[in-house]
């Protein structure tokens, strides 16, 4: 893969319209006005039953010889989330245009509202395809007008950043599992991270330490695991870790998944490549943290070497686990490195993120994370990172009457909850499950199953890997600096 990402446009700021241009305009519902000399745009916006609210975009005839075309563009309340929404629905009405202009000078926004337009119009142009002949792009080149740049230029810039690290987890997720064997998401690590200091561990090293949990995973495939470990060193006396389940394709190994399940599986490594573009971006934005990434890689695959139900593995630091089913791989994987970073890496706060159960999307449908947490100030913590970058959560509960499900007569743990048992929750005992392993730190969990996949263009999000979680980790990490 390359980075940056070239599929997304180039920003560029300036204070005057460029002549044949597509040119946008903001417009709120009420009377609407455009630039100098003024065009109202009261009227059009009337014939055309147009409100202003947020995404509806109006295209307003010009005179020959002057602008190619000016959009009146809907948004709504002024609000993150409409302005999002308004810059996504601005890029696909656009699509294939050389260059867009939008006129901010009559805008009153400031430096979150841009960057919130920016987030909708970048990541709605983004696009991944191996076709013969690719589609046009939405965008090409994006330039805001504005009145004052120097003022704004450090959000745009924060927001160039977040955005091309997002389309660079995006396109980690599309790539085929064909091509995307562990040593070549490990590789990929190297390349978007340059800069920084990547180490990989081989199968021979992992067994030779112990990560008896990513060992077993990968055993059924002849292309071996991988532990990815990146570091960002900003300064700071706080160290945190994040954890990314990487699983490069899910068969479910001996307990199989049907046909269909296996169909969205190239993603399952979504946590993975949010945690790599986290730190593509605040390497960008020279975050002055100490921030370490692990991804714990590895395919599984059904096989004569795979393990089975039944089989007791030793996750890294010795705690045993009954693997009752072969498809809850994804917290065995987890376990090793959550483990790591409390023993060995002395981590301050840990979080992990992973497409973990199929459970989660059930509870809270495709828009949003689960948000597990054994502390209510690092929860509250994520939960404002999702409300302000737009990457939905909701806090999940962690209930301690449903660890007894997790016990073992013959290991320290299940993998999974006893099937008789009948308690359901599958969500809630696979973070119980993590949470043991995290020697009591502050960790959190954040279940991406759900948004990790979008299935339709959807405002700022194009079908397939969605990135989840890099805007959302990205603003948390931002946050953290200031507090």
């Amino acid at each position: 893969m390359s980075f940056p990402a070239a599929s997304l446009p180039s920003v560029t700021l300036s204070a005057k319209v460029p002549a044949t241009a597509v040119v946008a305009v903001l417009v709120t519902p009420g009377p609407a006005v455009l630039g100098e000399p003024p065009v109202d745009l009261t009227g059009l916006l009337e014939r055309e039953s147009a409100k202003g609210e947020a995404g509806e975009v109006v295209s307003a005839p010009q005179p020959a010889g002057e602008l190619e075309r000016v959009l009146a563009v809907g948004i709504g309340d002024g609000s993150p989330g409409a302005l999002r929404k308004a810059g996504a629905a601005v890029a696909r009405k656009v699509k294939g245009a050389a260059t867009l202009v939008v006129d901010l000078r009559e805008a009153d926004l400031d430096g979150e509202g841009v960057r919130a337009l920016l987030d909708g119009l970048l990541l709605a142009s983004y696009g991944f395809s191996r076709k013969k002949e690719s589609e046009p792009r939405a965008l090409h080149t994006v330039t805001l007008v504005v009145p004052d740049a120097k003022r704004l230029q450090p959000h745009v810039d924060r927001a160039i950043a977040v955005t091309r690290a997002t389309a660079a987890a995006r396109d980690l997720v599309n790539t085929p599992s064909l091509d995307k064997t562990p040593q070549w998401l490990a590789d990929s690590a190297k390349t978007l991270l340059k800069g920084l200091t990547v180490r990989v561990r081989d199968e021979k090293e992992l067994a030779k330490q112990g990560f008896g949990g990513i060992i077993g995973v990968g055993q059924g495939s002849s292309r071996p695991p991988r532990l990815i470990e990146a570091t960002y060193d900003g300064g700071g006396n706080k160290h945190v870790v994040l954890v990314g389940k990487g699983i490069t394709f899910d068969t479910g190994g001996l307990s199989l998944k049907p046909n269909e399940g296996m169909l969205g599986m190239k993603s399952d490594m979504g946590g993975g490549a949010a945690v790599l573009g986290t730190l593509r971006a605040i390497a960008d934005l020279k975050l002055p943290l100490r921030v370490t990434g692990l991804v714990a890689a590895a395919e599984n695959m059904p096989s004569g070497t795979a393990q089975r139900p039944g089989d007791v593995l030793r996750q890294y630091g010795g705690t045993t686990v009954e693997v009752l089913n072969t498809d809850a791989e994804g917290r065995l994987v987890l376990a090793d490195a959550i483990v790591y970073a409390d023993r060995d890496l002395e981590a301050d706060v840990i979080v992990d993120v992973a497409t973990l159960t199929g459970a989660m999307p059930v509870a809270l449908g495709k828009k949003h994370a689960g948000v597990f947490a054994s502390d209510d100030q690092l929860a509250e913590q994520l939960l404002a990172a999702a409300e302000a970058s737009g990457e939905r959560a909701w806090r999940m509960p962690l209930v301690d009457d449903y660890r007894h499900a997790l016990d073992s007569p013959i290991a320290d743990l299940r993998n999974i909850g006893q099937p008789k048992l009948k308690l359901s929750g599958g969500s809630i005992t696979a973070a119980l499950f993590l949470r043991e392993f995290a020697g009591g730190r502050p960790w959190a969990h954040l279940d991406i199953a759900g948004p990790a996949l979008s299935g339709a263009e959807d405002d700022e999000l194009t079908k397939g890997g969605t990135g989840y979680g890099v805007r959302l980790l990205t603003r948390w990490l931002e946050a953290t600096c200031t507090a």
